[in-house]
């Protein structure tokens, strides 16, 4: 398989395409929409381009893959910015005219549901960015988190070595978008306790894949992932979404990946913290550090007999929670077991 080639990078300035692959969730709530696009203004310097579907809920998922062709098409777009995810991007991938986007390769960021173009990019041969979310990240109350922001400018602007750094305060407790007055606080935050490492102290340096769990798996069933052979040396990123997937049906799925013999060539897994609070599951913080690590129990215990003793990072702040650090799709990583560093080329 032919490594993924890396875009070329926007500039401060430029035209910006905003979609809605998934859900079109910035027509139920504006302001938070809003406020993520006076962010990617003013903030990052950047000028969104909405398409017909961006704020529209149930689009046809062809209008949904028309609306993303035509980003990738127009020359005078320099990055695609997905607004969010939600749960039928599978149905909108097959709509892709490829030939297009493998002519027009531009810089995409999304996760959650977006692992589905991640990694249907990633078959075309090109690096894409798992994170970065208009409305939750650039929307997010009080203000964007200091390390997705600083993250997300340099994923979009440069194009060296980057240093993901274990977050000093984390939460993963988010705020009522149907109350525009939440707009204005800081969301509830706990102490980081850096990174859980397993593993041998070793350093691995690879191209990443994979992506939020439950659509990989989806993914799986679907037969649109690479096969083991094509991600042999790959660095697999793993994170759970605010679905809350509990720890057995989580080993079910990691097992499931074993099972197709994607760990066995796998020298790395970065997983990403877990997500143990939503508005369904209004868990305690003691009840959520339980959550989580169970969680993590479960990805060792499904990884142990089909891997060959990986280096494997808990508690990455590169999914569902805040702050959110973006990592390429594709793209290189190195996780530095002896130094207990993670970097990632952007």
């Amino acid at each position: 398989m032919t490594p993924p080639r890396y875009p070329t990078k926007p500039k401060p300035g430029d035209r910006v395409a905003v979609v809605s692959p998934s859900a079109g969730l910035p027509g139920l709530f504006p302001h938070v929409y809003e406020l993520g696009l006076r962010r990617l203004r003013d903030e990052l310097g950047l000028e969104p381009v909405e398409y017909p579907t961006t704020r529209r809920m149930g689009a046809d998922p062809r209008d949904r893959a028309r609306d993303l062709t035509a980003a990738f098409a127009d020359p005078t777009i320099t990055a695609v910015l997905a607004t969010i995810g939600g749960d039928d991007l599978i149905t909108v991938t097959p709509f892709l005219d490829d030939e297009v986007i493998r002519a027009n390769p531009k810089p995409y960021f999304g996760y959650s549901d977006n692992t589905n173009v991640l990694n249907h990019l990633h078959r075309l041969g090109i690096v894409a960015y798992h994170g970065g979310s208009v409305l939750v990240h650039l929307g997010r109350p009080g203000s964007p988190h200091p390390l997705t922001l600083d993250s997300l400018r340099a994923a979009l602007f440069t194009s060296g070595w980057y240093d993901l750094a274990p977050a000093a305060d984390w939460g993963d407790e988010t705020l009522d978008w149907g109350d525009p007055r939440t707009l204005t606080e800081e969301p509830p935050m706990l102490p980081g306790e850096g990174w859980r490492w397993h593993g041998p102290d070793r350093v691995v340096t690879g191209r990443t894949w994979g992506g939020n769990l439950e659509i990989v798996h989806w993914l799986a069933a679907a037969d649109r992932i690479p096969s083991a052979a094509e991600l042999a040396g790959s660095v697999l990123l793993v994170e759970t979404s605010e679905e809350m997937p509990p720890a057995e049906e989580v080993f079910r799925m990691v097992r499931n990946l074993g099972e197709r013999g994607l760990l066995a060539g796998c020298p790395a897994i970065v997983v990403g913290r877990a997500k143990a609070w939503n508005f369904d599951r209004r868990l305690s913080v003691p009840e959520r550090m339980a959550w989580a690590e169970e969680q993590r129990a479960a990805i060792l215990r499904a990884v142990g007999p089909y891997a060959d003793d990986p280096v494997v990072v808990f508690d990455v702040d590169l999914g569902h929670t805040d702050p959110q650090l973006i990592v390429p799709y594709g793209g290189e990583i190195r996780v530095d077991a002896v130094e207990r560093r993670i970097a990632v080329r952007y």
